[in-house]
């Protein structure tokens, strides 16, 4: 599923980062609120019971949201890309790539494998809740009042719940699983991942527009008031992610065959790590003005980020006794994002952290050694048309 910008850090799977924006607390308690009148409903008089189990069941949902996206992470780095981490959100979770998918196949595999664990984890929900619930399961599923223990209650509605969000990621509406099935598969017969993406964009925007349409008819027509509004809002979101994809594709398609190394600085300034911090400040700091620089060490490789402020924060007689190294930001984690590789393609660079935070990122060989500066200026330069 899609999602968006930055996020608070729950935990770390597998060394994947998996966080959570501010917009997730309003869905889980919105969730929890709804579940908790469901199972009133099945264990009437409880108040507590039905609390309790509403925030497992919603606990339970997220958690195989994460799974799902963990099926796309795993695909992705077994392909080869990069995983900058899980973020859930207002409308499900999303695997951050480095990069997009190079072929049909590698397109394919990905986006299939998040839907094929939310159908395991389905499977597993009804094998189990056949073994626990004397109707076999189908009661417990359909969430009828009549339905019982505590435990079928709730793999009746983990089933139900992962077997609506399978169909729901199948529909071919590009970003959604389904659209990148449909995109992978355009791709395959037309060989250009342009065309196949403007299709696959084209088709999510059509159906967006069902989606709203019938949002509409639901609220009005039915009554059904908060399942029509957010089947529409779902629908006005994927209808922009696809028009923002052909879009991003009109502008990857005017730097298709530019790498990083094209349009970067090759003569970077860098401080070296062992140099005293007061020398730092006199040579680098006040003579260009600018407010971070590079940090290099043995053998022109790249260790990390050193700004003024960090500098500055440390008394004029302290500096002389303290390298850069001391208060720099280390390269690696939380660093990871800017730097790219300067035989990578330009189009890596589109939404990158480090370029939107820093305005620029650090370009680096397959050794780690500092080969230049790519800065926003010199990127949007590289994405105007030609005249």
């Amino acid at each position: 599923m899609f999602g968006g910008g930055g996020s608070i850090q729950l935990a770390r799977v597998f060394g994947i980062r998996v966080g959570v924006e501010p917009s997730w607390f309003l869905i889980l308690f919105l969730l929890i609120w709804l579940l908790t009148g469901d199972y009133s409903n099945q264990f009437p008089g409880d108040g507590t019971k039905a609390f309790g189990l509403a925030v497992l069941s919603a606990l339970l949902f997220f958690l195989s949201i994460v799974l799902h996206e963990l099926g796309h992470a795993i695909v992705a780095i077994r392909n080869g890309i990069k995983i900058e981490g899980i973020d859930l959100w207002l409308f499900g979770g999303v695997a951050k790539l480095s990069r997009d998918s190079q072929g049909a196949g590698e397109e394919f595999r990905i986006a299939a494998a998040g839907p094929l664990v939310t159908l395991l984890i389905a499977a597993g929900g009804y094998g189990a809740l056949a073994l626990t619930s004397s109707s076999g399961g189908a009661d417990s599923v359909s969430f009828d009042p009549q339905a019982g223990q505590e435990t079928a209650a709730v793999l009746g509605y983990l089933t139900y719940i992962n077997i609506a969000l399978l169909v729901f990621n199948l529909i071919p509406a590009f970003p959604l699983d389904g659209g990148r099935i449909a995109r992978a598969a355009a791709w395959k017969v037309t060989g250009s991942r342009s065309s196949a993406t403007r299709f696959a964009a084209r088709l999510g925007r059509g159906i967006s527009w069902l989606m709203i349409g019938f949002g509409v008819f639901l609220a009005l027509a039915t009554g059904a008031l908060f399942t029509g509004v957010w089947l529409a809002v779902i629908g006005m979101f994927i209808g922009q992610a696809a028009k923002a994809a052909e879009q991003q594709t009109d502008v990857t398609d005017r730097i298709d065959g530019l790498r990083v190394a094209d349009v970067m600085d090759d003569e970077p300034v860098a401080i070296p790590a062992d140099m005293p911090l007061d020398r730092a400040f006199d040579e680098f700091f006040l003579r260009y003005g600018w407010p971070w620089f590079p940090v290099v060490g043995a053998g022109d490789r790249f260790v990390g980020l050193v700004t003024r402020e960090s500098v500055e924060s440390l008394p004029e007689p302290v500096r002389a006794g303290r390298t850069v190294m001391s208060v720099m930001a280390a390269d690696g984690e939380g660093q990871s994002r800017m730097r790219v590789n300067a035989t990578e393609p330009l189009e890596t660079l589109l939404g990158l952290e480090g370029l939107v935070r820093l305005g620029a990122v650090i370009a680096v060989d397959g050794e780690g050694r500092l080969r230049g500066i790519v800065t926003a200026d010199q990127v949007r330069r590289a994405l105007q048309p030609a005249p």
